[in-house]
């Protein structure tokens, strides 16, 4: 196993283990002091455990190498691990509006230190977490880590809500005033808020995953990065198609280009590799490189002969 490949495991495990740790702790504290906000959110870390699991799963599997039934590589499994936090997240967030709402129509719980002393330290790891495996993800182009960060970000959110709301009800029940007994309420309003921040974050993930798994062309600015690096090879007279697609972690290019047709199908051949010996090491990210060669016949020269 590669170095950086052990980075990534070593990041998912650290997010897995952090996650277990938070879902434990959370769901006691809001049950011990019967705090909502807590519990939801020690319930959100109980979908994040799930997700994280998925993750380091899917990073095994897309470490194998091509077999006879998967030739092109196992590098969608961590995008299908990406959709599958993007539909956990969604689940967790109709969950938060609903626990939200019904705060509304029930008196306000008791409140106190522990619980908030517990939303702070978990806004503190949680922003660690993700600035830790975004780092990681990204220099490792793993979908799969990628998504567990922005759970994680999503999750410094639900911490900030969490501690924002039960500092207003500490605030609240501490000074007794009854001109501010709304703010009891306020975590249940901060949750409604950043369920739909985390709507918006875990729609951004499915579609990218969608995209992927239905084999969507890369981003036209990288097509043209292709198109630019294959022409520099003088025997290249014309690009005829172009097509590249994410497979996880990796780029899967086809080419389809025309070269003299006076060349022998050696000289074709090297052609060939050639543009996909240069691709691969301009761009890491591309893994193979698939090329077509068609023959190429210089129409000015055609017509002076039949002349």
């Amino acid at each position: 196993m590669s170095l950086t490949k052990s980075k990534a495991l070593f990041a998912a495990w650290i997010s897995l283990l952090s996650n277990i740790f938070l879902t434990v702790g959370k769901i006691t504290v809001g049950l011990g002091f019967k705090s909502p906000s807590l519990l939801a959110d020690g319930i959100h870390n109980a979908a994040d455990v799930l997700a994280s699991g998925a993750s380091l799963f899917s990073m095994k599997i897309s470490q194998q190498p091509p077999d006879d039934d998967h030739p092109y590589g196992h590098g969608k499994a961590e995008v299908i691990a990406s959709a599958l936090v993007a539909i956990i997240l969604v689940f967790a967030s109709f969950y938060m509006i609903i626990e939200s709402c019904k705060t509304f129509f029930s008196p306000a719980p008791e409140i106190h230190l522990l619980p908030f002393l517990a939303g702070l330290l978990s806004l503190i790891w949680k922003q660690w977490l993700y600035l830790y495996t975004i780092r990681i993800g990204r220099q490792e182009n793993s979908k799969g880590l990628i998504a567990t960060a922005y759970d994680h970000l999503s999750d410094v959110y639900a911490s900030i809500a969490v501690v924002v709301g039960i500092g207003c009800a500490l605030l609240a029940q501490l000074i007794d005033i009854s001109q501010l007994s709304f703010l009891l309420y306020g975590d249940s309003l901060a949750g409604i808020i950043v369920s739909v921040i985390i709507l918006k974050m875990s729609y951004q993930m499915g579609k990218e995953s969608i995209d992927i798994l239905m084999d969507k062309n890369v981003a036209e600015e990288i097509i043209q990065q292709y198109e630019k690096r294959i022409l520099q090879i003088p025997q290249v007279k014309r690009i005829d198609s172009i097509r590249a697609r994410e497979h996880g972690s990796y780029i899967l290019i086809d080419i389809r280009v025309s070269v003299p047709s006076y060349l022998s199908v050696q000289k074709g051949h090297d052609i060939a590799l050639q543009i996909q010996t240069e691709l691969m090491n301009d761009f890491p990210n591309v893994k193979e490189v698939f090329v077509h060669i068609n023959p190429w016949v210089d129409q000015h020269k055609k017509n002076l002969d039949k002349k």
